[in-house]
């Protein structure tokens, strides 16, 4: 216990402050606006996205020729939010298009950070941050993890995908200091088997954590594994905080059954960190407001969730229809998300293993150079198409790809290529073979 509070609470600020990072105030601040009441927020909420409107307005190209266009007064959302239904609603695709005209031009584009979006509503995206808007997101995500109960103090584990390649020795002993000071343990996942998950079950009762972080479609099939081997999971795991994907009532409560253990549902993406999260009082999510201003759209589908950020002002993004749906609702203490819909991982056949679509899209978002990835299902084979910015690094690329998957075979096509499917030609990481599908080579 005395090694973990000396992390927690020593550790923790000694690294913040060597990487010149403030993470801890905004903690602090996240934690007095939630004190205060809804309405009072309200007000806060409309100074902040009408400083955020009115900076893009000043120095974000494609807002400037919006607003102008418009006759926009972003001054006017201090009077009332209704004026932001005076505003187009932005999509993925016009992020894409827009490229840099979406970034404020007063910053260095080295000093940015990206972070890429997980494409399952649509292509992936790149999103940049500057650092104080990174540090917002981790303060938020400390923020929404005290609503588990969780101190400083406990561990955590949190799922990650296991890369085919040795990271750097810098990379390996920034991630080391970084679980240190979080009390973390990463624990990685690849294929889907009986030997993985004998693996990852000694682990966890290794780490015996108070809280387990990843995707449900993970923990779901680690405890099919358990009843089917007859093992008891209860007693290790104390909660659940599911991420990345849709947390559906089977997987849950197949979760609760073999580990006992409580189960927080997440909902959070690339273009904001964490969005909305569970609370012990309501099955829906709570919005955190300070994060986001949230609205619905209605499309043929039903409620698509649209966000506004109030934290970013490198990459602003106003009205930005996410393509995930949830509906919204307004309570007295706050927005909420209820029936939340959109990540969907599948497992993949791969030289007689299973593994999910994101532990291959983690792969190749390390690769770099990879736009976009679609896995197409043919005669019980998988067959890996991608989307290339460069055609100079294809070569490269596949002999990667084919030295950890042994017959993996690869494609390149361009974003036409990838099939679309559903009433919205939504996009999937796996399809069935269709006829004349184009390749580059």
């Amino acid at each position: 216990m005395a090694g973990a509070i000396l992390k927690g609470y020593f550790l923790y600020p000694i690294l913040e402050s060597a990487q010149g990072r403030s993470i801890r105030p905004k903690l602090r601040a996240l934690k007095k606006d939630s004190g205060i009441s809804f309405p009072q927020r309200l007000e806060l909420i409309k100074k902040r996205l009408s400083a955020l409107v009115q900076s893009a307005g000043d120095h974000v190209p494609y807002y400037r020729d919006l607003f102008r266009k418009l006759g926009f007064k972003p001054s006017n959302l201090e009077k009332d939010l209704a004026y932001l239904n005076d505003l187009p609603y932005l999509t993925k695709e016009m992020v894409r298009e827009q490229g840099e005209k979406i970034l404020d031009e007063r910053l260095n584009r080295t000093a940015l950070q990206v972070r890429k979006t997980g494409g399952a509503t649509g292509p992936a995206v790149p999103i940049y941050y500057d650092q104080e808007a990174l540090d917002w997101t981790a303060a938020s995500n400390l923020f929404v993890l005290e609503w588990t109960g969780k101190k400083r103090h406990h561990r955590e584990v949190h799922f990650s995908s296991r890369f085919p390649e040795i990271f750097p020795l810098q990379d390996r002993i920034k991630e080391r200091i970084k679980c240190m000071a979080l009390n973390r343990v990463n624990i990685v996942t690849d294929s889907f088997d009986a030997d993985s998950f004998a693996a990852i079950w000694q682990k966890l009762k290794r780490a015996r954590p108070y809280l387990v972080q990843g995707y449900p479609s993970t923990l779901y099939a680690l405890a099919l594994f358990m009843k089917k081997s007859g093992k008891d999971g209860t007693g290790v795991i104390k909660v659940f905080e599911s991420t990345g994907e849709v947390l559906d009532k089977n997987k849950k409560d197949a979760i609760e059954s073999v580990f006992g253990c409580r189960i927080f549902n997440r909902y959070g993406s690339a273009e904001f960190g964490v969005v909305a999260h569970e609370t012990e009082s309501s099955g829906a999510l709570k919005v955190l407001d300070f994060m986001v201003y949230p609205e619905n759209y209605q499309s043929e589908e039903g409620k698509e969730i649209v966000l506004t950020g109030l934290t970013n002002h490198a990459m602003p993004l106003i009205r930005y229809r996410t393509g995930d749906m949830g509906k919204l609702v307004t309570a007295e203490d706050g927005f909420y998300f209820e029936s939340i819909r959109g990540r969907v991982h599948d497992l993949v056949p791969i030289g007689g293993r299973k593994y999910p679509t994101h532990y291959i899209q983690d792969l190749l978002n390390r690769i770099g150079g990879i736009d976009e990835f679609q896995i197409e299902i043919r005669d019980g084979r998988s067959v890996l198409r991608l989307v290339v910015a460069d055609p100079a690094y294809q070569d490269a690329i596949e002999r990667r790809i084919k030295s950890w998957w042994d017959g993996m075979e690869v494609e390149f096509t361009d974003f036409n290529g990838l099939q679309r499917s559903g009433a919205r030609d939504k996009f999937r990481y796996v399809v069935p073979q269709r006829t004349n599908l184009g390749t580059d080579r």
